[in-house]
C-alpha cells in the first residue's frame, strides 16, 4: 500500500524560511504527497516565493488574513490524502518523517496517532539538539494528556503525522484561538485515538524565528483571552476522558504554570483562572519568581521583577539568533567561495 499523504502549511510573512520548508516537504523520501501551501495575507513575497515552487505536486493558493487556524482549515478543505502532515512555514522536517511514521501505520491502523522528536533551532538545523522528554514515548490518549498537562510539556505540531479518520474525528481548527490553537487542536486529536505511536527514527527541526510570531506568549489582552480560553478546553478535555485525584492535580498543575502570564497584569484572568483551579477542588497561589529575580523585587517590584524574569530570557535568546544568522551567512558565503574556486581554503 501507498497511502497519499497531504502536507498541510499555512503561511504568514514567511518570505525568510518559506523555499526551505516547501523544500523540506519536497524532500520526503515518502513518495506519494501532496502538498499544500495556503497563504494567509501575507504582506512580503511569502506567495511570491511560493508560486515559484508550484507543479503538479505542489498547489498555491491565497486569501485574506484570517489567522493560522482558519488557514489550516482552508489547506485541509482542499487536500485528498489518508494521512494529514501539519508544516508551519518555518520549520523543517528529516526527509525519512513521513516514511518512518508511515511505516508503523501500515501496521497500527487509522486509529493510531503517530508523534516523533523534535528539536529547536535557529538557523541551522545541524546544531539543533534533540532531548527526550516524558511524551517520546508509546502513550495512551489519557496519558499523554496527563504528562502534557500535568508536567508542562508539549509536542510541537509537525511531529504528528494524523489519518485522515482522526482529523474528521477531532474536527477543524478553532478559529476563536489565536494562541496555542495547536495545543487545543491536538489535544481532540489525541482524544480521538487509541494510542500513540512514537517514531524515533522520524525528526522535526522547530524553528526559533523570533518574538513576533503568533505563537509566542507577548502579554497582549488578545493573546491571553485565547489562551485562557485553551486551558479551559484542555482542562474539560482530560476531565471527560478520566474524572479522578490524579487528572485533577495534573489539571491543577497545568493552571499554575501558566498562570505566571497573567499575574499580575490582567487580575480579572485570574480570577477566572483561580475560580477553575477551586472547581477543581484546589487553589493555586501567586507565582513565585525564579531564584535569580527574586533579589530584584525589593528594588522594583514584582511586577518589575517578574518584567525581567520575562524580558532577560527574550534578550538572550535574540542576542543568540542574531549570532547564528551570522554564523550562518558565514557559512554560505564560504561554500559559495569554495563552490566558484575549488582551491580556496577556508
Amino acid at each position: 500500500m501507498n497511502p497519499l499523504v497531504s502536507i498541510l502549511i499555512p503561511a504568514y510573512n514567511a518570505e525568510e524560511w518559506i523555499s526551505d520548508t516547501i523544500r523540506s516537504a519536497l524532500a520526503q523520501t515518502w513518495s506519494n504527497k501532496e502538498i499544500i501551501v495556503v497563504d494567509d495575507g501575507s504582506r512580503d513575497r511569502t506567495l511570491e516565493i511560493a508560486r515559484s515552487f508550484a507543479s503538479s505536486q505542489v498547489a498555491v493558493l491565497t486569501q485574506p488574513n484570517q489567522g493560522a487556524a482558519a488557514a489550516r482549515n482552508k489547506a485541509y478543505s482542499l487536500s485528498h490524502g489518508e494521512y494529514i502532515q501539519w508544516l508551519d512555514a518555518d520549520d523543517l522536517m528529516s526527509p525519512n518523517k513521513i516514511a518512518s511514521q508511515m511505516n508503523e501505520a501500515e501496521t497500527f491502523g487509522l486509529d493510531t496517532l503517530l508523534s516523533c522528536g523534535w528539536a529547536f533551532f535557529m538557523y541551522r538545523p545541524r546544531r539543533a539538539r534533540f532531548l527526550p522528554t516524558p511524551l517520546w514515548e508509546d502513550l495512551t490518549p489519557v496519558e499523554y494528556l496527563l504528562r502534557k498537562m500535568g508536567q508542562c510539556f508539549h509536542m510541537q505540531p509537525a511531529t504528528w503525522l494524523v489519518s485522515r479518520k482522526l482529523s474528521a474525528a477531532a474536527g477543524p481548527w478553532n478559529t476563536r484561538l489565536s494562541l496555542d490553537d495547536d495545543g487545543e487542536y491536538f489535544c481532540r486529536v489525541v482524544m480521538a485515538s487509541q494510542r500513540i505511536r512514537f517514531v524515533p527514527q522520524a525528526k522535526v527541526f522547530y524553528r526559533m524565528s523570533g518574538y513576533g510570531s503568533l505563537s509566542k506568549v507577548d502579554g497582549s489582552q488578545k493573546k491571553l483571552e485565547s489562551l485562557l480560553l485553551s486551558m479551559r478546553l484542555h482542562v474539560g478535555y482530560l476531565l471527560s476522558l478520566e474524572d479522578s485525584p490524579r487528572v485533577r492535580s495534573a489539571c491543577l498543575s497545568y493552571l499554575r504554570g501558566w498562570l505566571p502570564y497573567f499575574y499580575p497584569a490582567f487580575p480579572q484572568m485570574v480570577a477566572q483562572i483561580e475560580d477553575l483551579a477551586r472547581s477543581l477542588g484546589g487553589q493555586i497561589s501567586a507565582p513565585a519568581l525564579r531564584w535569580k529575580y527574586a533579589w530584584m523585587e525589593q528594588f522594583c517590584g514584582y511586577d518589575g521583577a517578574r518584567r525581567a524574569q520575562h524580558l532577560f530570557p527574550m534578550i538572550k535568546t535574540q542576542l543568540a539568533r542574531n549570532w547564528d544568522k551570522m554564523l550562518y551567512h558565514f557559512e554560505r558565503c564560504v561554500k559559495a567561495k569554495k563552490d566558484y574556486d575549488p582551491t580556496f581554503a577556508s
